[in-house]
C-alpha cells in the first residue's frame, strides 16, 4: 500500500488502537502480559545538551494507539467542509496550539491513554518561522516527556486554509 493512502486511511478512520502486547507463559501455561517498558535511546556520541525530543525511543509491552491529525478546528465537523465551522478560531499560533493540543488530550484520554504515553508525534506546521509559540504550548502539555517528534512545513492544511497547523501523535499505553 502507498504511504500517502495510509496516511487517508487513518485520517478517515480517525482514532485507531492496535494490540503489540508482549506475553509470556506463566508456570500453568496461561499466557500474561508484559508491562509496557519505554526507553529513550540517545546515541552514543550525543553531545551532553537537551533536546526537546527523543531521537529514538524502544517500546516493549503495551497497546498502541494511533491518534489522526488534529488541528485547532473541531475534530468532528461537517464533511465537506463548511468554511463557517472555523470562523471562531484563534488567529495565532499560540491560540491554535492550545486548542490543537486540547483536541489531542481529547483524543488521548477516549483511548485512556495520556501524553506520557506519546512516543511519536508529526507536526505540520504552515509558517515555521512561528515555531516557538507552538513549542510554548507543546511542551506545557508535555512537561519533561519528549517523545520522538518530525516537524514539518507544509503550504497550506486540508480542512480549512486558515489553520496553522496539525497534529498527530503514535501512544503506546498499558
Amino acid at each position: 500500500m502507498k504511504p500517502y493512502l495510509l496516511l487517508i486511511l487513518f485520517a478517515s478512520i480517525g482514532l485507531l488502537t492496535s494490540c503489540n502486547q508482549v506475553s509470556e507463559p506463566t508456570n500453568n501455561g496461561q499466557m500474561t502480559l508484559l508491562a509496557k517498558e519505554m526507553q529513550v535511546i540517545h546515541y552514543p556520541e550525543a553531545p551532553d545538551t537537551w533536546i526537546p525530543y527523543a531521537p529514538a525511543i524502544s517500546v516493549t509491552g503495551g497497546t498502541t494507539v494511533y491518534l489522526a491529525g488534529v488541528t485547532a478546528a473541531p475534530t468532528y465537523h461537517q464533511h465537506p467542509h463548511v468554511a463557517e465551522e472555523f470562523d471562531i478560531i484563534p488567529t495565532d499560533m499560540e491560540g491554535q496550539a492550545r486548542l490543537a493540543m486540547e483536541n489531542v488530550k481529547r483524543g488521548l484520554d477516549a483511548a485512556g491513554a495520556s501524553f506520557s504515553d506519546v512516543v511519536f508525534s508529526t507536526r505540520y506546521l504552515t509558517d515555521t518561522t512561528e515555531q516557538e509559540d507552538f513549542f510554548r504550548v507543546w511542551q506545557e502539555y508535555f512537561g519533561e516527556h519528549t517523545p520522538a517528534t518530525t516537524t514539518v512545513q507544509v503550504v497550506r492544511l486540508a480542512t480549512d486554509p486558515r489553520l496553522l497547523l496539525e497534529i498527530n501523535v503514535i501512544a503506546v499505553k498499558d
